[in-house]
């Protein structure tokens, strides 16, 4: 376990080292090999062609069938010990000219261990008489003890603890990049594929470095390296009929490797393998299908889970279940609002906005009371009209809803929980507000307990949304302020500039994956394609404030879009330290965004946050 946390933090420094620590152990193996075959098969109390020969039998058994599934299930054993070539191909990334070196590292590699492990066995068998090997699990000091007492023994003994290393370190390696890939594509959860500062997938290798390291504490190497094998056969078999199918589905596209006698290495790799999993130990095999089906479980049920949201989606938004409330308190800040909330509206089919006005009174009122105090205080024709054109003029419906209650958030939340067919609340900025105001503001009470999306709009003369700049992180509110940003732009006919800061003492590699991390981050929220509109770019500063509001006054834009950060929850702050001196600072104005998550989903974001920090 700790050979493993050693590797683990070795890989996490990057690939070069792990690369080096394997060429050296790599290095180690091959001359004490050597040596153990040349001594072996030169000196007189070594290799004897009478010992090697003293079985005098070849096959065991009488049967032709029992001698096959003998053969197979050896196989199905110490196939795992020619898995580690497909890590040259699962590195190609990084790998130079990968057309030359790939297929030319695994054939010299393949052949070179091959050749070794052959020898080596050859020597073994013919240096201690069959008799004493078969209950022997340290053969190979025991040959060496016959032929090379004083030096081969200990050697032999660390060969196999470098041995046991080298595969340590090549598994990690291919794992790791494995679940960077599936996770970089989609089909594994996104954190796989984040990079940490040495440019490495920092959560892939943790994972699996934990679970290696279970691995490692459960023991029971036999059916571990049964199952490992199982496994490989059963990715080798698929890999081999997904050739065949790639040939056919893209037959135009650059193969730098070729195989020969296509398709017939296919078809009998795939065959070949499934033939040796059918001889491997049934628990092995149990232990793998329960894998399987686990797996397969988690991964169509997700789709269907995800098709379901899908479709209730869609079913909502064809009942018109798709409205924008804004709740008003300040006849001019909701002129803002629904210029704001008008131009939304477009986003979507059959959204409607709702300007909610609350009057507070100071106790409990009948209906009949209640409506008449309504009407002296305020008309609602007089609101209307000031902000209707702002919704005639995109197609938007848009109608005032009025409620006379003691308590403005309580009425808020009752009206949002009682129809179910709010998408989001959008809110004017409460001005500068202390800690102990901020208990009491019904901006807070509504971000906290809101089924719905939130925005708050800190208003600075916004006249219309052509350039827009969207701060992106990895969290769901910046997320889907970057989507919303590249919805507004299409409308408008404008621009969206995602953007990142970094911090100055960041190295230029390091800030290259940055930058393609964001493509990346874009590219995966906007389903794949990058409108033309979308620009990219990425700065330097102390800290993410600062950074920021210079991009702000580099040049002017008409909205900044901001996510919450996870202080949102807190009573501290209203969306958060960061976000509230961003708001306050900004000279244009700015919309902030807390996406609507479950309470338990935004729990274990709080819980990762603090890891985090």
């Amino acid at each position: 376990m700790l050979v493993i946390l050693l590797f683990t933090v070795l890989h996490i420094r990057g690939v070069y080292e792990a690369g080096n620590i394997q060429i050296f152990l790599g290095g180690f193996l091959l001359l004490v090999f050597t040596a153990f075959i040349v001594l072996g098969l030169t000196r007189s109390t070594g290799f004897h062609m009478d010992i090697f020969t003293s079985g005098q039998a070849v096959f065991e058994h009488h049967t032709l069938w029992a001698n096959i599934a003998r053969m197979m299930a050896t196989i199905a054993l110490v196939y795992n010990a020619y898995v580690g070539f497909e890590v040259i191909a699962d590195d190609a990334e990084e790998v130079t000219n990968p057309s030359r070196n790939i297929p030319m590292g695994i054939l010299v590699s393949l052949g070179i261990s091959t050749l070794v492990y052959s020898l080596v066995a050859l020597v073994t068998i013919g240096t201690v008489p069959y008799s004493e090997l078969a209950g022997s699990e340290t053969a190979l000091t025991d040959a060496a003890m016959r032929f090379w007492p004083r030096l081969g023994v200990p050697l032999m003994a660390v060969a196999g603890i470098v041995a046991t290393l080298t595969s340590v370190n090549s598994a990690m390696l291919s794992a790791t990049r494995e679940a960077f890939s599936l996770s970089r594509f989609g089909v594994w959860p996104r954190p796989f594929s984040r990079l940490g500062r040495y440019r490495t997938p920092y959560v892939s290798i943790i994972i699996i470095g934990a679970i290696s390291a279970l691995v490692a504490a459960i023991g029971l190497v036999d059916f571990l390296s049964f199952i490992s094998s199982a496994g490989y056969l059963f990715v080798l078999f698929w890999a081999s009929l997904a050739m065949v199918n790639l040939r056919k589905a893209h037959p135009t596209i650059e193969r730098p490797f070729k195989a020969p006698f296509f398709p017939l290495t296919a078809y009998a790799a795939a065959g070949a393998g499934f033939f040796i999993v059918a001889f491997t130990r049934v628990e092995a095999l149990l232990f793998l299908g329960g894998v399987l089906a686990v797996c397969s479980v988690f991964y169509y049920g997700g789709r269907v889970f995800a098709n379901r949201r899908k479709a209730r989606q869609e079913l909502a938004e064809a009942n018109g279940a798709n409205r924008i409330l804004i709740p008003v308190s300040n006849p001019d800040t909701a002129e803002s609002l629904a210029r704001l909330a008008a131009v939304m509206g477009q986003m979507q089919e059959d959204t409607s906005i709702c300007l909610f006005t609350v009057v507070q009174t100071s106790g409990v009122l009948s209906p009949e009371a209640a409506e008449r105090a309504l009407n002296r205080i305020n008309n609602k024709h007089v609101l209307l009209e000031r902000v209707a054109h702002f919704a005639q003029e995109r197609n938007v419906a848009l109608y005032t809803k009025r409620r006379a209650a003691t308590n403005l958030a309580e009425s808020i939340l009752k009206e949002l929980n009682g129809h179910g067919d709010v998408r989001m609340v959008l809110m004017g900025w409460p001005g500068a507000i202390t800690g102990q105001d901020l208990a009491h503001n019904v901006v807070k009470e509504v971000l906290i307990t809101a089924r719905a999306h939130v925005a708050v709009l800190r208003d600075r003369g916004l006249q219309r949304v052509q350039r827009i700049l969207v701060p992106v992180g990895g969290g769901p509110h910046a997320r889907l302020c970057l989507r919303w940003a590249s919805q507004i732009a299409e409308i408008e006919k404008g621009s969206v500039t995602a953007f990142r800061v970094l911090p100055k003492t960041m190295e230029l590699e390091e800030s290259e994956d940055q930058m393609l991390l964001l493509q990346e981050i874009v590219e995966e929220e906007l389903g794949g394609a990058v409108p033309k509109a979308m620009k990219f770019r990425v700065t330097y500063a102390d800290n993410i404030v600062d950074g920021i509001l210079a991009e702000t006054q580099r040049q002017p834009y008409d909205l900044l879009m901001i996510g919450s950060s996870e202080q949102w929850f807190s009573r501290n702050y209203l969306f958060g330290y960061i976000n509230d001196q961003i708001v306050e600072n900004a000279p244009c104005s700015t919309l902030i965004v807390r996406r609507y998550q479950s309470e338990t989903m935004a729990w274990l974001r709080r819980q990762v946050k603090k890891i985090e920090e």
